[in-house]
């Protein structure tokens, strides 16, 4: 069993080699918002809202390297905004109003699901649209609702959960390297 989970795990990471451009251009990407004022966004359910809580706090915290902090939120860890947004507009709005109170035009929301249908997150994609935002995409297998709606998206091929889980924490570091080299070479 354990030498199957490692087995599907390094094929899903040969195939998500292919996304190494898109990273590159995110993490440049990104720190060009975040440079000038801009935030990141990011959101998901269950483990793709701990992957969303991982990449947050290497923001606002560090990565490798010491650098100035960067102002990025995983909306599901404000549990008072939270549950008071579900329990006044139901659960399809918590990501989305959030997205409302803290997204600007230009900012970036990185959203994460596994399945591409959470129907939270798809609805948080929708309104960063409407703001102006620029969207990213994390999920398993395309095509899914969350990559069709996205600016753009990183689908892992992999059957199982834990596996695309784990490849989005390999793109969620290789992201932050791409964006504190950015960061570097612009000081």
């Amino acid at each position: 069993m354990i030498e199957e989970h490692f087995t599907a795990l390094r094929g899903a990471l040969d195939r998500t080699r292919t996304a190494a451009p898109t990273i590159e251009l995110w993490g440049a990407h990104l720190a060009t918002v975040l440079a000038a004022g801009g935030r990141l966004l990011a959101c998901g359910n269950g483990g793709s809202a701990a992957e969303a809580q991982h990449l947050t706090g290497e923001l606002v915290g560090k990565f490798l390297g010491d650098r100035q902090p960067l102002s990025a939120i995983a909306l599901h860890a404000d549990t008072s905004a939270g549950t008071a947004i579900v329990n006044d507009y139901g659960e399809h709005e918590f990501y989305a109003r959030q997205v409302r109170a803290h997204g600007r035009s230009g900012d970036v929301l990185v959203a994460l699901s596994t399945s591409g249908r959470s129907q939270n997150v798809v609805a948080a994609a929708k309104v960063a649209h409407e703001l102006g935002m620029v969207t990213w995409a994390l999920t398993g297998p395309a095509p899914n609702p969350l990559t069709a709606l996205c600016d753009d998206a990183i689908a892992v091929e992999a059957d199982s959960v834990a596996t695309v889980q784990e490849v989005h924490l390999a793109v969620v570091h290789a992201l932050c390297a791409r964006l504190d080299e950015s960061l570097e070479a612009r000081a």
